[in-house]
């Protein structure tokens, strides 16, 4: 248990939480606070009694598995790597079990917590290899490092590879930097493999890429990343999740893009993913937490009292978790609830696809997949909120919601006016009449030939309205 020296702290208390949740002896928690050190030693201790020692043969063939990698702009790729079996030394030379590539080790190390160099690691000790590594996808997470000139047999098991869960389209606001923004992206994948992307393309916004996330903190984490360790500013698109789609002809396809959704006419049965959801909160909040987990269509699974908490079990929507879920999780129960979700199944439902149309244009980026009884309410709460983003123009600009060609809400952005009979001081009133048609004329003209600037906020919209 860490953080005891906190005025708030209470650890008799989680200490019973642990058995009574978990099933775990809470008496068995060691009480640490990393800040003042009180208990350090101890747990340090406890370590060294009860985790295993590795076990390895120094003399068998070199199996190291490589468990993390970053590019550094002078050494190239820095692989943190944990020897099964052998031994590696300094100018020895290695291939990479998965592409058979060989390099010459430059340099090999521990941290402690700094990079300190030695001259051979042997089996249980993790540590870093510099290998001259220029390829930002040379030293691949999870491959098998061996000897080149006395290969091991097969390579160790490696990791399980992560599956994203929800999609967002990431662009670059200036184009210019679309290329730096994909070398980016490799190097995050280095040491990310649970992060994916492929290029797409957007009418409004321009090149960029797909991306794919474990879930909403990773996907925040990724842009925080993108922009403050790579000076990319970034446009992120409403993050949506897959969907299996059975087309008429019968043809199964994952699809996690509104822009990649078959007509409806095309389609025989969406199935969106459904989360199995365990909620933990105090007892007062649990009316307005099931009053929300009803309104996101969820099925409730299992409700039980856990000492002075409830821990309560749904069965809900991915897509009705990814947006603003856990922020609504928090706010009703003033941060005191915890919020855990795994993906459990694939379920059939009648979703369809939501158009945003700006003075008759589709802005691709704006599309969404949405449940078909929510779609009129979510059309037009974003249609809302869309006319107070997007600037006046000199003629009215009509923002509509759409699912397929019928149009389910509209708002209209009224046009910026100009008197152009102020310096009339009387006169003939046709004179007046003739300036007004010859400003109408030019604004429907403006109309029919301008292009309306949406800002990066509009595109926000989806992620930040309040749809209750």
């Amino acid at each position: 248990l860490n953080k005891i020296d906190l005025p708030q702290a209470d650890p008799d208390k989680v200490r019973d939480e642990i058995t009574e949740i978990i099933g775990l002896d809470g008496a068995e928690a060691l009480s640490v606070s990393a800040k003042s050190g009180i208990g350090v030693d101890e747990l340090l201790q406890e370590i060294v009694d009860k985790i295993p020692a590795p076990k390895g043969d120094p003399d068998a063939p070199l199996q190291a598995l490589i468990i993390d990698s970053w590019f550094d702009n002078y050494l190239g790729v820095v692989s943190l790597v944990r020897v099964v079996h052998g031994t590696i030394k300094k100018k020895d030379k290695i291939s990479m079990m998965s592409t058979g590539v060989q390099y010459n080790v430059d340099d090999i190390g521990i941290f402690k917590p700094t990079r300190e160099s030695v001259d051979t690691m042997y089996p249980g000790q993790v540590g870093y290899l510099i290998a001259g590594i220029k390829n930002i996808k040379g030293a691949p997470v999870g491959d098998t490092i061996t000897q080149a000139y006395q290969p091991a047999e097969k390579p160790l098991s490696g990791f399980k590879q992560s599956k994203p869960q929800v999609y967002a389209g990431l662009f670059p606001s200036n184009t210019d930097d679309y290329q730096d923004f994909r070398e980016a992206l490799d190097k995050l994948t280095l040491n990310d493999s649970s992060l994916q992307f492929e290029p797409e393309s957007s009418d409004a916004l321009g090149f960029g890429f797909r991306c794919g996330f474990l879930g909403l903190l990773h996907m925040e984490i990724i842009r925080e990343r993108l922009e403050r360790e790579y000076n990319i500013d970034l446009i992120m698109t409403a993050p949506t999740v897959q969907y299996k789609v059975t087309r008429s002809d019968g043809t199964l396809e994952h699809l996690h893009s509104p822009k990649a959704l078959p007509q409806a006419n095309h389609i025989k049965v969406i199935e969106e993913p459904i989360a199995r959801t365990q909620i933990l909160t105090p007892e007062e909040y649990l009316g307005a937490i099931i009053k929300l987990c009803e309104e996101r269509r969820g099925k409730q699974q299992n409700l039980q009292y856990v000492g002075k908490q409830i821990s309560l079990t749904y069965d809900l929507p991915m897509s009705e978790i990814v947006l603003d879920f856990f922020d609504r999780i928090k706010s009703l129960s003033r941060g005191y609830a915890s919020l855990d979700y795994n993906f459990s199944h694939f379920s059939a439902a009648p979703m369809v696809k939501l158009d945003i149309l700006i003075n008759g244009d589709k802005v691709d980026a704006l599309a969404a997949i949405v449940h078909k009884d929510r779609a009129t309410g979510f059309g037009r709460a974003l249609a809302e909120k869309l006319k107070t983003l997007i600037p006046k123009q000199m003629y009215a600009v009509a923002i509509q919601a759409a699912i397929g060609g019928n149009i389910i809400a509209r708002e209209t952005v009224s046009a910026m006016r100009k008197n152009v009979t102020a310096k009339c001081y009387g006169g003939d009133v046709s004179r007046k009449r003739k300036l007004l048609e010859k400003q109408k004329a030019g604004k429907k003209r403006m109309k029919q030939f301008g292009k309306i600037s949406i800002p990066q906020e509009a595109f926000l919209a989806v992620l930040k309205f309040d749809q209750k």
